[in-house]
């Protein structure tokens, strides 16, 4: 059977047609013959056991018994009557009970013949019974093509009412399969297949659809989970491939005096173990004549910058300059002077340039770029405008990559005639399973150590009955000198709710806090940028003690010492939120706290997001919790929700299964690059299909 057959449109299927073709469309997405193979079941009823009366649990399972009817009597009462039969096998007695169609029932009832009842079982009065059974005579039962777990597929409310049930469902499915005869091509090669043991295509189709028991069910789903994975790791490797052969870099083979002044004498601590294998790993990239396209992934606090600013003087030791593009005017500003600190007593030449920098100011900027007096350039997206052009752009990096999008990258691209390499940056640690399906067309290093030095935040959720405790807490923390952050949620839909909440918690902080023993900052959405960067600089300078603030202190403020983070509402932001907050302390040489406030009522979920925080510092771990509980579309936010749109594998459950694909579609690729040997023609024209008919997710970094 050729693929083109199942591109068929699924009004042609018999038991379709045009109105029902609409109806499925519309509600499941099927379009064609090849949706409908891929619409696997969500659940199974497992017809694969028979049970005896005498071990039915009260349970409330779905159950299989063989018996036979030995009485069949109308029961009458106050709401009207049920049919009542006395079902029985060689271990006991149940009933059989039916409120409705009783006349039709009753006269099709055999006593004494065997049957095969299924349905669930209500203790009632001492005694099991089954409202409503499916039945089926024994002698039927053993002729019948008979399935024994009974697939369960995807509906909604609409394909119920139209008529199209699970077995609608199931018998177009069939259909299916009788037109095919049940044989598809294959598409992974003779190799995989045999170093896996794994079942055929067609096996696999079958028994995910019609399996006879367990055991085939799980062969059917890790052949699929597998395939979907291996093709989804072959798009992103085979993209990573074609960037390396393609796209040339420039070669920086120099380690020069910049870099080596700089780290033997102005570096301001020892560097960890993580932070010298992340530089061997860019370095190695530099050097290799192909473009770098790496992530760069640490959690809060690991150091980064400091690398980032040593892959800068890589790029200016060879004669190059560099540019630090970050989504906030804020954290443009926090780079510029943590960067300005780290090169003083240099020779490198550094600026920032950012919506609210003075064209007075733009004009010499302009100019020592293009003339390349000008080193380094760090700024927001203003960077990317067209006038602003450099001599000889050899690195961008990008901090807190998701926040950008695919257009503003390719300006820094097109900044040069050959690209410069590219180091993205981001302090929300993606788990290992997520970064592997959605950047695994990017090399990915992990910072996973922090400096030493750095005591760990202690962290502890606190209901709001505690209050007064906490207050007290503050005003001796304040006392030690240190500052604090009072942080209120911010939940777009209800801004004014938000905003109350914020007034309502400020006022009552004024009333604890006074003046003039206490001065407070507060910082929210609706104030001007003017008024909050004033407001900020207060805190920054230490002219405040208390900042009170909605989210949009989450990415970027540096303030060494304040050391207490509260977060009010803790149970209405998600874990990364939580775990971006925490980060804002605990920056200085005190031990930091951060408290976690909640009402009494939490949700399952809230409290396990509370008890991670609590539990744990790592942003990893967090991030792998995170994705557990809120799935990879969340995580990715909204603009790349829709990437992992996976039809049967699951990248958190099956995890192992990613590892695998990973692992084959990368020897298969190394091994034979453009898949031309003859082994590999079956994967080569599969791939070839999923390109054509778009089936393929395309995934872009």
């Amino acid at each position: 059977m050729n693929a083109g057959f199942l591109q068929t449109p699924v009004a042609y299927l018999k038991g379709v047609g045009p109105s029902r073709a609409e109806t499925l469309q519309s509600e499941l997405g099927i379009q064609v013959y090849q949706d409908l193979l891929n619409l696997f079941p969500n659940r199974y009823i497992d017809k694969t056991q028979y049970y005896k009366i005498g071990q039915l649990q009260k349970n409330n399972a779905e159950v299989q018994i063989v018996g036979k009817i030995v009485h069949i009597k109308t029961v009458e009462h106050k709401r009207g009557k049920r049919l009542v039969a006395k079902f029985i096998d060689d271990t006991g007695e149940m009933e059989l009970v039916w409120f409705r169609s009783q006349k039709w029932i009753r006269e099709n009832l055999k006593l004494n013949t065997p049957y095969v009842i299924f349905g669930k079982c209500n203790w009632f009065n001492g005694m099991f019974s089954m409202p409503h059974p499916e039945m089926e005579l024994v002698s039927e039962h053993e002729k019948s093509l008979r399935i024994s777990m009974q697939p369960v597929y995807p509906s909604t409310e609409k394909l119920s009412n139209k008529g199209i049930t699970n077995r609608v469902i199931s018998k177009l499915v069939q259909q299916l399969f009788i037109d095919t005869k049940g044989k598809f091509p294959e598409t992974l090669s003779d190799n995989i297949l045999y170093e896996l043991k794994l079942i055929s295509k067609s096996e696999a189709l079958f028994n995910i659809h019609f399996p006879k028991n367990q055991e085939l069910l799980a062969k059917a789903q890790f052949r699929l989970k597998f395939e979907e994975l291996f093709y989804l790791q072959m798009q992103l490797i085979a993209k990573n491939m074609l960037h390396k052969q393609k796209i040339k870099g420039f070669n920086f083979d120099q380690v020069g005096t910049l870099f080596n002044d700089f780290y033997a004498n102005h570096l301001p601590f020892e560097l960890t173990n993580a932070q010298k294998r992340v530089i061997r790993e860019i370095r190695a990239d530099l050097g290799s004549n192909a473009q770098m396209n790496r992530l760069l992934q640490g959690d809060v606090g690991s150091g980064k910058t400091i690398v980032a600013v040593m892959t800068m003087l890589l790029a200016i030791d060879n004669g190059f300059q560099a540019c630090l593009v970050a989504p906030t005017e804020i954290l443009a500003n926090q780079h510029y002077n943590g960067i300005k600190e780290l090169l003083a007593g240099t020779e490198v030449t550094c600026e920032l340039l950012t919506g609210s920098v003075k064209k007075s100011t733009r004009k010499p900027i302009h100019e020592h770029l293009e003339n390349g007096k000008l080193n380094i350039l760090i700024g927001t997206h203003a960077v990317l405008e067209d006038k602003v052009i450099f001599k000889n752009l050899g690195l961008a990096i990008i901090d807190e990559q998701h926040r950008f999008g695919v257009a503003q990258r390719s300006k820094l691209w097109h900044k040069n005639q050959i690209p410069p390499h590219i180091l993205v940056m981001t302090a929300t640690p993606i788990p290992r399973t997520l970064a592997m399906s959605l950047y695994g067309d990017l090399d990915i290093s992990v910072i996973d150590e922090l400096p030493p030095g750095r005591k760990p935040i202690k962290t502890v959720h606190r209901y709001d009955s505690n209050r007064l405790k906490v207050f007290q807490f503050i005003r001796d923390e304040i006392r030690k000198g240190r500052q604090v952050y009072i942080v209120y949620p911010l939940i777009q839909e209800s801004e004014a709710l938000d905003y109350k909440d914020l007034m309502d918690g400020y006022e009552s902080i004024v009333r604890d806090f006074p003046q003039p023993e206490y001065q407070i900052s507060i910082v929210h959405g609706q104030m001007k940028p003017n008024d909050k960067e004033y407001e900020m600089e207060r805190f920054v300078k230490g002219e405040t003690q208390i900042m009170v603030a909605t989210t949009v202190i989450e990415v970027g403020v540096n303030v060494p010492n304040a050391s207490v983070m509260i977060i009010e509402s803790a149970e209405r932001f998600g874990l990364s939120q939580l775990h971006q907050l925490r980060g804002r302390v605990g920056r200085g040489a005190d031990q930091s706290f951060c408290i976690l406030m909640t009402s009494y009522k939490l949700s399952s979920e809230a409290k396990t997001r509370l008890e991670t925080m609590v539990g744990t510092n790592d942003g990893f771990e967090i991030a792998e919790v995170d994705l557990k509980l809120r799935g990879p579309g969340d995580i990715m936010g909204t603009q790349q929700s829709g990437l992992l749109n996976l039809k049967i594998a699951d990248i958190v459950k099956d995890n192992s299964i990613l590892k695998s694909a990973r692992y084959y579609a990368m020897q298969l690729l190394k091994n034979d690059p453009s898949l031309d040997k003859p082994e590999n023609l079956v994967v080569r024209h599969f791939y070839a299909q999923l390109v054509k008919f778009k089936n393929i997710w395309n995934y872009i970094s």
